[in-house]
């Protein structure tokens, strides 16, 4: 068998991928570009991607080619009925970050809430040393005991991230933008209502034409003007411009985002103005990367071909 990673660099180069040697002969690639793939893909009976488009024009040469591994939960890269037309399979991988976008999505929340890093800064810039008083109060923070926390997008991160959130004593509501039934245990609203009495919002919904920019100027408007704003869910949910113009002009408290329209970030984004850590929090799209959830994603792939083999012999 020959399996071919065609942008190897997006897993990481921590993980320990020596239990697919076992398979049979293993080419990793770093990164490759549309035109590198036809070549690199020519011999394989594999190939394992994450942002690789995958069509006639890049896979055309991949004679042998029976199984292709996405090493995410989307599949847009993916021209689905022309791998149909060859008989070419494919794999993607659900579930495996859940308890890492959770977690970041509070260490999002507490960072902007309790103003972490004016706090470090004080520290360090040697403020407190021989301060006049053990606390200092300049910047103010809230318990979010007792607020009200609405969640765009209730699939598995969205419940894990509810549980947790009520450990905290918050009230969770919830909208559903594809119109699914309400779910049991969790209190269902529209969107509006939900802008309107939420503290906190986040965003754990893939990206669809109802998402596509539901995060506009509009949206924000109806939000509570201390509310902070989270989107570890696509991008695209949210339209950047309108984002920033709401932070510059106070109609929401705050925004985290670990996922961009662009990325890498592009040097026209709207957001890169806003210089106010208090005010917006971004990170480099890690909220699915911990350790665990990389290896748990390639444990996943693995099992996968091995039982696509046996399947087929």
């Amino acid at each position: 068998m020959n399996i071919v990673f065609l942008d190897a660099k997006t897993i990481g180069e921590d993980i320990d991928l020596s239990a697919y040697d076992k398979l049979g002969t293993v080419e990793k690639y770093g990164f490759s570009t549309s035109e590198q793939v036809p070549e690199r893909v020519k011999d394989a009976d594999v190939i394992i991607i994450n942002k690789i488009q995958v069509n006639e024009q890049t896979i055309g040469s991949a004679k042998n080619l029976k199984l292709v591994c996405v090493t995410a939960t989307g599949t847009n890269n993916l021209d689905k009925e022309y791998l149909d037309r060859r008989g070419i399979a494919w794999r993607n991988v659900a579930g495996y970050s859940t308890n890492s976008v959770a977690q970041h999505t509070f260490s999002m929340l507490f960072y902007l809430s309790e103003k972490l890093r004016y706090y470090d800064e004080y520290v360090k810039d040697g403020h407190y040393v021989n301060d006049t008083t053990f606390t200092h109060f300049a910047e103010h923070f809230h318990e979010i005991s007792g607020k009200t926390w609405g969640i765009i997008g209730l699939g598995a991160i969205g419940r894990k991230v509810a549980d947790i959130a009520r450990a905290f004593g918050t009230e969770i509501i919830y909208y559903s933008a594809s119109g699914n039934k309400p779910q049991e245990g969790y209190h269902q609203v529209d969107f509006d209502t939900l802008l309107a009495t939420s503290d906190i919002i986040s965003v754990h919904a893939p990206l669809t034409e109802a998402t596509e920019s539901l995060m506009n100027l509009d949206a924000f408007r109806k939000m509570k003007p201390h509310a902070i704003f989270l989107n570890l869910g696509r991008g695209p949910i949210v339209v950047e411009a309108d984002l920033a113009t709401a932070l510059e002009n106070n109609l929401i408290a705050a925004a985290g985002l670990d996922v961009l329209a662009r990325e890498p970030m592009q040097e026209d984004n709207p957001l890169l103005k806003i210089q106010d850590s208090k005010k917006l929090y971004i990170t480099p799209h890690i909220g699915w990367a911990s350790v665990e959830a990389r290896t748990n994603l390639m444990n996943i792939i693995l099992k996968q071909i091995q039982e696509f083999y046996g399947e087929i012999k």
